[in-house]
């Protein structure tokens, strides 16, 4: 103990005393000196304390002790129960005995901290895991947020909602409902959950409502999400679906020209599957529907202004009026034109008249026309080109099988390739025509319901086969020609200028050979023999092993008489003639 009538002896003033007992003494010590016979308090007690007075920064407290403790104006600043407002004098309060320090008999106290051990112990007694707390949300911490239910709880950012926000920072200042998932007394630690509060809470809703929906109901509901193909809405514990086919009997381009996220919108239930849980929703069926009573407004045939709203390369749509559109395809754009793409003839916002062809009211759709608002060419095609007509025209484009001619702006006819050539054998029409040729073509039929025509240019001429072909060439005699074209089945002689002979590969050689190159090429020109000519067929057959002329007999140098009479008679068209009885004689001669 320190011996206090000593430091009296020594003349100590009594400040000077007391802050010697205060060096002297310890902790304990010092506790023990200030506690009163009343009082008796130990560190990190929490006292009952009066405020005093309020020197600059600090608050002083009487709490019973000899001494008076201190603590700091902050502390009043955003405390643990929101107050805004300071220290008042007078006004009685808890405070945490911190410690006592010897030097200056300082005694600090903290206000703060006490308000937070109170409050821990009231969650604590008043609070478990599974529990619904209320709360204001503090500030954003990393991994989530502090949300003050007299004390701060976390709330982990993946706990917020059941779809994580873009920024958990828009809940700070907003006072929110958890659920209490765990609580760490040693470590005076809570997690809460505001997802789990909601999904509990959607479950409960979502039994409810699945007991009370039917299809044809009205329901409120609130957009959650949006995406291209329409909006989830929620109807209370189940998110149904509105398709964007469902929200407007108008043609929209996107979900979100109609409704917004977090708009309460009402409803229609199109379809539910119960055990699913899903939930089809309609926004235009709260509308009548404007089909209803389309074919007596379109009725078809009729001529209706409309506005085109959409180009593809099928077609192009065209609204009729709100709700009403009608698709009017490519095929039905124009009578003549040949139309490789709908925006040659129309583009989106353009007016235009449109005829209405056909109507399906269960499909919602309805087939319109373009051309049909004006005279059709073909009526008048058949009386201007009656079969046997000399035309002109332009070759527009080549196919395998044959030619178009435009005969006139936006009518072609068909020249097939087995009509360019009476004599020719075309196998593509561009041997004979290239593009954008001039030629004269005969009408050879009139398709009116299909709108065709066809023509021919070997009409223009007289039939070679049914006239000089024949008696120009006759079977024995023998020819000469070009070769044109080898094939596996023979080879192809040109015998004058657009008429050619098939000399079969049976026919090249006595001599058995692997194919028509083995004997001969093209360019080569070869004497053959007229084999048939088939006029119906338009063919002529040739044998080249047959046309061969014997080598000379024996040494008298004597001569077959058919081998002479071959030799020096000629026949038309450049070739040799055979006199097949000549030739049988001499055979007879030489046997």
């Amino acid at each position: 103990m320190v011996n206090r009538s000593l430091l009296r002896e020594l003349k100590f003033t009594d400040d000077e005393l007391e802050e010697e007992v205060n060096k002297a003494l310890g902790t304990d010590d010092l506790i023990a000196h200030y506690n009163t016979p009343d009082q008796n308090f130990s560190i990190n007690d929490i006292v009952k304390g009066k405020i005093k007075k309020i020197l600059g920064d600090d608050v002083i407290v009487d709490i019973g002790f000899k001494s008076e403790g201190i603590v700091s104006k902050r502390e009043w600043e955003n405390d643990e129960n929101g107050r805004m407002e300071g220290p008042v004098v007078g006004e009685e309060i808890e405070v945490l005995l911190e410690k006592i320090e010897s030097e200056g008999s300082v005694i600090t106290l903290s206000k703060r901290k006490a308000e937070r051990i109170r409050g821990w112990e009231k969650v604590i007694r008043e609070c478990h895991e599974g529990d619904v707390v209320a709360g204001k949300v503090e500030r954003k911490i990393k991994g989530g947020l502090l949300v003050n239910i007299g004390v701060n709880v976390f709330l982990p950012a993946s706990q917020v909602d059941i779809r994580r926000p873009h920024d958990i920072g828009e809940y700070v200042g907003k006072t929110i409902e958890c659920l209490v998932i765990k609580i760490d007394e040693a470590r005076r630690n809570i997690v809460v959950s505001r997802r789990q509060l909601i999904e509990n809470q959607r479950e409960e809703m979502k039994q409810k409502l699945l007991s009370e929906i039917s299809v044809g109901q009205r329901r409120k509901g609130v957009v959650k999400n949006i995406a291209d193909f329409g909006a989830f809405v929620d109807l209370g514990g189940i998110d149904g679906l509105l398709h964007i086919t469902d929200m407007s009997w108008s043609r929209i381009g996107h979900p979100s020209e109609l409704v917004r996220i977090d708009q309460e919108i009402e409803v229609q239930v199109l379809n539910f599957d119960r055990d699913r849980g899903k939930i089809a929703l309609g926004l235009k069926q709260m509308q009548p529907s404007p089909w209803d009573k389309v074919s007596d407004k379109f009725p078809i045939g009729k001529t209706v202004k409309g506005e085109v709203v959409n180009v593809t390369n099928y077609g192009a749509f065209v609204k009729l009026e709100e709700g009403i559109e009608g698709l009017v395809h490519i095929s039905e754009m124009s009578w003549t034109k040949r139309i490789n793409h709908p925006s040659e003839v129309v583009r989106v916002g353009d007016t235009i008249d449109v005829a209405v062809l056909a109507i399906n009211n269960e499909r919602h759709e309805i087939s319109l026309g373009i051309k049909q608002t004006e005279p059709n060419p073909w009526d008048a095609v058949a009386n201007k080109y009656p079969p046997g007509t000399q035309v002109k025209g332009v070759v527009r484009n080549l196919t395998n099988y044959g030619a178009f001619i435009e005969i006139e702006e936006g009518v072609d006819g068909l020249l097939h390739v087995s009509d360019i050539s009476w004599v020719r054998k075309v196998t593509h029409p561009s041997e004979v025509l290239h593009k954008n040729q001039e030629v004269e073509c005969q009408v050879l039929t009139v398709d009116q319901e299909r709108k065709r025509i066809a023509l021919g240019m070997k009409q223009l001429k007289p039939d070679p086969w049914t006239t000089d072909i024949p008696a120009r060439y006759k079977p024995g005699q023998v020819v000469s020609g070009k070769v044109t074209k080898l094939t596996n089945f023979g080879v192809f002689v040109e015998l004058e200028e657009g008429l050619e002979g098939l000399l079969h590969v049976s026919e090249l050689s006595d001599q058995k050979v692997e194919g028509p190159e083995a004997v001969v090429k093209v360019g080569d020109t070869v004497e053959c023999k007229v084999l048939r000519v088939d006029v119906e067929e338009r063919k002529i057959g040739l044998s080249k092993k047959s046309a061969i002329i014997p080598e000379e007999n024996g040494a008298s140098g004597a001569k077959p008489k058919a081998q002479r009479e071959l030799k020096g008679g000629t026949g038309s068209g450049g070739g040799l003639l055979i006199d097949k009885s000549a030739l049988a004689g001499g055979e007879e001669e030489e046997e």
